[in-house]
């Protein structure tokens, strides 16, 4: 059984459980983490362990990159909008 959702989502979107990776600085190693939730305008990740972000990077998941910002924390969770 899925977690309820902790969050509003304001575009559609689907839950998945993927490995990503964030980018805060070029030349600095990329943070590990779970992609939970994703949608047109953004996503939710969780960190293992929770380590300190700037409020703005890069995720990387796939081909994919993504400038972020973020909106939310909670725990291991946050929430970032694209």
């Amino acid at each position: 059984m899925s977690q309820p959702r902790l969050y509003t989502r304001v575009q559609p979107g689907g839950q998945m459980s993927s490995g990503a990776k964030i980018i805060v600085a070029p030349k600095s190693p990329p943070i590990v983490c779970r992609l939970v939730d994703y949608s047109a305008g953004g996503a939710c990740l969780e960190l293992f362990p929770m380590v300190a972000l700037p409020d703005r990077f890069e995720l990387l998941y796939g081909s994919v990159r993504k400038k972020c910002r973020i909106a939310w924390r909670r725990g291991i969770r946050i929430g970032v909008a694209f």
